[in-house]
């Protein structure tokens, strides 16, 4: 469904490089694979409240000293520079660069928290959707609504045994 939604805009590409790797994936395995061979700088991109949580990631320090990243926020987060925008075990590890508005690690990677547009979409909410016979246009790409429908995924239980859709 990831490749659906994305195979028309030319800036993204799909990896099923997760769901291949045997046992646990781990987001500091994933920045690896992807920096090997490759020149490009990488961006991770996470909405705000992963970022909350990224002390319990396995070897988080890491992370950061592997690539750029990109914290997306809701509108209203604070733009000026509090070190309460980190997480305590990184305060030490960046300084801000105001003329960037972006957090520089001691590596020279960039953190930037970028604010968007909140729309309240998301993949429970879509399920709930299509599960109680609701619709998800504009919520959801109408390949990706397609490929639901085709494949009855999301409906209830009792709408499958039944025959019903």
């Amino acid at each position: 469904m990831v490749r659906l939604a994305t195979a028309t805009n030319p800036y993204f590409s799909t990896s099923d490089i997760e769901l291949l790797r045997p046992g646990k994936s781990y987001s500091i395995d994933t920045i690896r694979f992807f920096k090997e061979g490759h020149r490009d700088s990488l961006f991770f991109i996470l909405g705000r409240d992963a970022f909350v949580e990224i002390e319990t990631w396995k070897d988080f320090q890491q992370l950061f000293t592997l690539c750029n990243f990109i914290v997306m926020t809701r509108p209203g987060f604070q733009k000026t520079p509090p070190t309460s925008q980190l997480p305590k075990a990184l305060v030490q590890t960046f300084r801000y660069d105001l003329k960037n508005e972006a957090w520089i690690h001691l590596s020279g990677h960039t953190l930037y928290f970028k604010e968007i547009t909140f729309l309240d979409i998301s993949s429970t909410k879509v399920r709930e959707l299509i599960e109680g016979g609701g619709s998800v246009k504009y919520l959801i790409p109408v390949e990706v609504e397609n490929y639901i429908q085709k494949n009855g995924l999301y409906r209830r239980e009792e709408s499958k045994v039944h025959g019903k859709s």
